[in-house]
């Protein structure tokens, strides 16, 4: 039996607030708080699969340091303008 929906949204919430750094605990854990639920079954296994990387390297993609990955590039860009909206 697979994971149901709302399981796997507390995992990735879970996830997304303890990370390796303090900085990614903010970005991921607040913007998992407010919007996974919006996000369909293709970008949580995006969300998913990002979660994995290293956080310096997600903190460098999601800050334009360094340019994101193909793969992640949409949401990184659309969490980025959620992080750091003025």
């Amino acid at each position: 039996m697979g994971e149901t929906k709302q399981d796997r949204l507390k995992r990735l919430k879970m996830r997304s607030w303890r990370r390796g750094i303090k900085e990614m605990d903010l970005i991921l854990g607040t913007y998992s708080d407010t919007e996974l639920e919006g996000l369909d079954e293709a970008q949580l296994t995006v969300y998913d699969a990002m979660l994995s990387e290293n956080d310096h390297d997600l903190y460098q993609w999601v800050t334009g340091q360094v340019e994101t990955p193909p793969e992640y590039l949409e949401l990184l860009t659309t969490i980025s303008k959620f992080a750091f909206k003025s």
